[in-house]
């Protein structure tokens, strides 16, 4: 947890962008990552320029943040993310989440594919997570604590937002997306989860398997910020699903649902301020 490493980054994004602050983020996952670059003012700046943003190299995920304002709300959306079993190290997972809070967001949503393994689940579902499950016995805050970001011992009782989960309802009511609740699994990947692996998430309480957003999520409450998120299934998890999984799937379930996605995304921004 470096603060001042954080501190440069989030002054380069203001720097970059000539937004002195940026009231809400948003961290764009598998599918989505094409959503910013067609909104109208986006200034876009490559990861690359910001110091101490890790660059993904997943297919899907863009490595680009975009500075917008919709509906007179300044919002950074950071278009793809960093993995962890793609060897960054979670300090480096969790960097541009930081650097997005420290340049001013108090409000952040996230975004994700993921297996679904709940009753009911069917590929193209939105979620809106209201818990997780960290299964993978790794966490963004081991080691010294930075008492300058957040507290050693941060909450997790209403990791995801209840007020903001409930604008989330009123607002896919509004623009007629459907929108459920689930409890998300984190699993490090990249192998997809195994059918025992499944059915141990499921029976634990998880509606939804996946390899990201937990991390982000424990690095934003404990630096005070107010999280929601949502996932798309874009596959039924292994032993569900009668099929075996490939990412080439995910993607073409991701293109599929990008429609109601955006369009719920939309209207749901500006209203996290």
């Amino acid at each position: 947890m470096n603060y001042d490493a954080i501190q440069a980054a989030a002054g380069v994004i203001r720097n970059l962008s000539g937004r002195p602050e940026h009231r809400v983020a948003s961290v764009l996952g598998s599918g989505l990552s094409s959503y910013a670059n067609q909104l109208p003012g986006a200034i876009a700046i490559p990861y690359s320029e910001i110091p101490g943003f890790p660059v993904p190299k997943v297919a899907g995920h863009a490595g680009t943040a975009y500075s917008v304002e919709l509906s007179g709300v300044p919002i950074l959306i950071l278009a793809g993310r960093a993995h962890f079993y793609e060897g960054h190290s979670l300090e480096q997972v969790v960097f541009a989440v930081r650097a997005a809070i420290a340049a001013g967001a108090g409000s952040v949503l996230l975004t994700n594919a993921s297996g679904g393994c709940g009753d009911g689940r069917a590929a193209g579902d939105l979620v809106l997570l209201r818990d997780h499950l960290n299964l993978t016995g790794h966490n963004p805050l081991f080691g010294p604590n930075e008492d300058r970001l957040g507290t050693r011992f941060p909450d997790m009782s209403a990791a995801y937002d209840p007020g903001l989960r409930a604008i989330a309802h009123q607002t896919a009511s509004e623009v007629d997306v459907d929108l459920e609740e689930g409890v998300y699994a984190w699993f490090t990947g990249p192998t997809y989860e195994t059918p025992a692996e499944v059915q141990m998430a499921k029976r634990l309480g998880a509606d939804l398997v996946g390899m990201s957003t937990v991390p982000e999520t424990i690095a934003a409450r404990h630096m005070g910020a107010r999280v929601i998120a949502i996932s798309l299934v874009t596959n039924l998890a292994a032993g569900i699903s009668p099929v075996p999984l490939s990412h080439a799937d995910v993607q073409e379930t991701a293109d599929a649902a990008r429609e109601r996605f955006t369009r719920l995304i939309d209207a749901l921004l500006p209203r996290l301020a």
